[in-house]
């Protein structure tokens, strides 16, 4: 089950992270760090190689679960980035929607289609009837991505998030099975 699950657009592949993926998705993360790191808590300067291995062991392993799934981003086989489905509440069937792309291929549309593949997924595979998208509100390139794939900005929660140990405001954005032509189910 655990590898059945590819997600295809033109040219992207989202897949479950592998664990031959770890030396990819460390480089990927590096390349990226000045980026990333004001807005993902894992992304520090003692990420190495062991701490990709431990991320995609963990992943697999909460995937086999269906706590959180976690999609490495990929075209010809590059670890291009990551795209995750977490915090999944079984009562009201929604989570939330995360993505990040490496630094040289940022400007190319990579993240809004992943995170599109990824709540289609949510939908039709995991029954699902809502996906939100949380983002700081200094997180410009975050927020472009949600306002180019038309989510819906539900406006600002404060103190919303907290990013080691910094507190934010943050935008709330969802995306709706209806968006997809789909219709909500339970």
């Amino acid at each position: 089950m655990y590898t059945s699950i590819p997600l295809i657009d033109e040219e992207l592949l989202l897949r479950p992270f592998q664990l031959g993926d770890s030396t990819g998705l460390y480089c990927a993360v590096k390349e990226s760090l000045k980026e990333l790191r004001p807005w993902m808590s894992w992304a520090t300067d003692t990420y190495t190689d062991l701490t990709a291995r431990e991320y995609i062991t963990i992943a697999r392993a909460r995937w086999e679960e269906h706590t959180f799934y976690a999609f490495a981003i990929t075209r010809a086989d590059e670890i291009l980035g990551g795209c995750t489905l977490s915090s999944i509440h079984p009562i009201y069937h929604f989570c939330n929607l995360g993505y990040w792309v490496r630094t040289s291929c940022h400007g190319q549309g990579i993240a809004g289609r992943a995170a599109k593949l990824a709540a289609r997924f949510a939908f039709e595979n995991l029954g699902l009837i809502r996906v939100e998208i949380v983002i700081a509100v200094e997180n410009q390139a975050s927020l472009r991505v949600a306002e180019k794939i038309g989510a819906h900005d539900e406006g600002i929660l404060l103190n919303r998030m907290v990013i080691g140990k910094s507190i934010y405001d943050a935008h709330m954005y969802s995306l709706l099975p209806l968006d997809f032509g789909l219709t909500a189910r339970l």
